[in-house]
């Protein structure tokens, strides 16, 4: 090999050699990257003060509107329909005492008149064996030990009892006539109408259906909280006078209609089914005088939210609901603007408050807005809520 050859294979070598030294000495001599060490961001959150104030718990349940009295009218004798009153059709208005229906009366008049005629005939059979048993008397007042057969005794009875069977079959064709005109003892809306002009009914066969609106019920299921808001016994019944208002409401026609009632009283035993507690309240004359702010009646099969005023805590610590955690427990932001974590004795809850017996003092921050991964002494910024009502409402 001669000296060319051996340039050409070690000069490569050299100056590949003479790159790597560069390159490590040039990274071994590069400074250190100065290291900033950032403190972790605190969180954002919206904060409500604490209140202490007298609050009246309201218990909020639901049920449905139905009439206190719902009847179908049935005929008492048979006949043919003559007539119905305008108001005979699915919500006519029944007053008490007005005619519904007529049912064709001549077969009834014609009783009438044939039992007129055997009571009159009965009250000469007695007239005549009054008279008899007198003649028969005369006759025998001298005798000794006459006997009750011979002074006309059982003959008198039998004209008596004759007379009384006369005088009820009169009475009875007289209530079959009264009964060929349909009405009823209360004021009312027909539900429904099952005949009409003209059909033939028998005895038993249901006319219509109807219910009252003098007054009607809404049946209210409680759970134990809700019991123990009410702060009353298993198979309460109100004083008249002293029941608890209740608010009813319910969207009817685009708008939220509200009518006051009162709760009347509570069921003497739990519901097997649902293990809850009926309570009843009442509303009289929904269809009258208690309306709606709406002028809208309280109708019968109407699904109403229903709002019971209960018992009154005194001094609670009042927080939203939102600052409620699960398992009773707040989050609360220090003087340091760190989180504390507390457990609270929680005296009653709804969908907008909370009212705390202990745990948290007057004044302090609750944490109201969501905060993923809690963790005891993580720092926080409060908020300021300066949004107007319905941003507000919609955040809630």
């Amino acid at each position: 090999m001669n000296l060319n050859n051996a340039i050409k294979i070690i000069a490569p070598v050299i100056v590949l050699a003479g790159g790597m030294g560069a390159y490590f000495a040039l990274d071994w001599a590069k400074p250190e990257p100065e290291k900033k060490v950032e403190e972790p961001r605190a969180l954002s959150v919206f904060v409500e003060g604490v209140e202490k104030a007298d609050t009246d718990l309201q218990v909020r349940t639901e049920g449905e509107v139905r009439a206190r009295t719902e009847v179908d009218i049935v005929s008492q004798v048979s006949g043919r329909i003559v007539a119905v009153t305008s108001e005979f059709t699915e919500g006519g208005v029944v007053e008490p005492g007005m005619t519904l229906v007529e049912i064709e009366d001549l077969d009834y008049k014609l009783d009438l008149a044939q039992a007129r005629a055997r009571m009159a005939e009965a009250e000469v059979g007695v007239q005549t064996a009054l008279a008899t048993a007198d003649v028969a008397k005369k006759q025998l007042r001298n005798a000794k030990d006459a006997s009750p057969l011979a002074l006309k005794e059982p003959q008198v009875a039998e004209a008596r009892a004759m007379l009384a069977a006369a005088e009820a079959s009169f009475e009875q064709s007289k209530l079959n006539l009264a009964r060929t005109k349909i009405s009823l003892p209360f004021r009312g809306r027909l539900a429904s109408i099952d005949v009409n002009v003209g059909q033939y009914v028998s005895p038993g066969t249901r006319l219509a259906r109807a219910f009252s609106t003098d007054v009607v019920e809404v049946r209210l299921p409680l759970n134990d909280s809700q019991l123990a808001s009410l702060n009353l016994p298993i198979g309460f019944v109100a004083e008249p006078g002293n029941e608890l208002p209740v608010v009813l409401k319910a969207n009817v026609a685009g708008k939220q209609q509200r009518w006051q009632g009162k709760l009347a009283r509570l069921d003497a035993s739990i519901d097997k089914n649902t293990r809850m507690l009926f309570g009843l309240a009442v509303v009289e004359s929904p269809y009258q005088l208690n309306v709606s702010q709406h002028q809208m009646p309280l109708a019968v099969g109407l699904y109403v939210e229903a709002e019971i005023t209960g018992r009154r805590i005194n001094d609670g610590y009042v927080i939203p609901r939102e600052g409620l955690r699960a398992g009773n427990k707040v989050f609360v932001v220090n003087e340091k603007g760190l989180l504390e974590i507390r457990e609270v004795v929680v005296t009653y809850s709804s969908e907008r408050e909370a009212i705390i017996s202990s745990g948290l003092a007057l004044n302090e921050k609750v944490v109201v807005s969501p905060v993923r991964n809690a963790i005891q002494g993580m720092a926080l910024r409060t908020l300021e809520d300066s949004l107007d009502e319905p941003a507000m409402a919609k955040r809630n």
